[in-house]
């Protein structure tokens, strides 16, 4: 749980880093394959994280309204990560503008519990994290390049001349 705004911001912006690398590494062409009927397409799964920016942030008082709800998924992966970075920008500048370091204790009503507003932001950070890793499954299994997030992935050790680790 964040106890400070500025470590909350400083995190999301690398993580915001991340899900760029990320959906910059999806095709045109897979981003809606679904590799089963209970799986979802790369373009859905970067879609929600996206959506959950305003979604969460309305829940938990930062917002008036779910800005991106029901709306549906851009038609192109450039116009699906400049949405991602135009919502994520505006949630960190929300956070900064509405919450302080002194109210992260406070509790506020998310999916019919008390949640902490510093749980808030950290639940935001390991959902992004979390549908990511779906992502990099699917990528894997498409035959697209997994870009390295918290350390090298396969093809950058292989792009080093070392072995990928078993």
């Amino acid at each position: 749980m964040y106890r400070s705004i500025e470590d909350f911001l400083t995190e999301r912006k690398e993580e915001e880093s991340n899900t760029i690398k990320l959906f910059s590494n999806l095709t045109e062409e897979t981003k809606s394959v679904k590799i089963h009927e209970n799986v979802r397409s790369l373009e859905r799964l970067a879609w929600h994280i996206t959506q959950t920016l305003t979604e969460m942030g309305k829940n938990a008082g930062l917002f008036e309204t779910d800005l991106l709800h029901e709306l549906p998924i851009p038609s192109t992966l450039t116009e699906l990560i400049e949405t991602y970075v135009n919502y994520n920008t505006l949630l960190m500048r929300t956070v900064r503008l509405k919450w302080t370091d002194s109210n992260l204790d406070d509790l506020v009503n998310m999916y019919g519990e008390q949640w902490k507003k510093g749980r808030v932001l950290s639940i935001l950070i390991a959902h992004e994290s979390h549908h990511r890793s779906q992502m990099t499954v699917i990528m894997s299994m498409l035959g697209l390049t997994v870009p390295g997030i918290y350390g090298p992935s396969k093809e950058e050790w292989e792009s080093m001349g070392m072995p990928a680790m078993d």
